[in-house]
């Protein structure tokens, strides 16, 4: 005679079993959303940072491969930059996020107006110079601009006045 149900248990996993695993992979979650949430404000001031040293190394090609002396003006209120001639219409255009904040050491030769600070290129490479330093929270990081050949670097931390 046979037996209805077979000596041995089913293979598969029992319903505590399934529960158990859901919790952990809920609580792995969980810990993953935190870290990745806690990350994100650095990681956009990284972004904007990066972005804006971008900008001003294109502004420099722009003055080396022009011959024509280039500006980068940034508005510390507004956080609002623009790139172009020292005379005439922008070339590129853009705003910082506002969550940002930020403050720039530059030639007071080159500002071209009273809160607008200025970072000019000259067809040779050279700059008049600066520094911009971007900060959120207690976090920082800062651009620097060096005079003689106008090579951009950017680094963490504000660095001393």
């Amino acid at each position: 005679m046979r037996r209805p149900f077979p000596a041995r248990p089913a293979a598969g996993f029992s319903l505590l079993e399934l529960l158990l695993v859901a919790a952990l992979m809920a609580t792995a979650l969980a810990l993953l959303g935190g870290a990745v949430a806690s990350a994100l404000p650095g990681q956009q001031l990284r972004e904007a940072s990066a972005r804006l040293a971008a900008e001003l190394r294109a502004t420099r090609a722009r003055a080396l491969a022009t011959g024509e002396h280039q500006a980068f003006a940034l508005d510390p209120a507004t956080r609002q930059w623009r790139s172009g001639p020292i005379e005439g219409e922008a070339h590129r255009r853009g705003e910082l996020p506002s969550s940002l904040t930020l403050a720039a050491t530059v030639a007071r030769e080159a500002q071209p107006g009273p809160e607008v600070a200025a970072i000019l290129f000259f067809a040779d490479g050279s700059s008049t110079g600066g520094r911009i330093v971007l900060r959120r929270e207690a976090a920082a990081w800062r651009i620097d601009v060096a005079w003689l050949t106008g090579a951009v670097r950017v680094e963490r931390g504000a660095g001393a006045p």
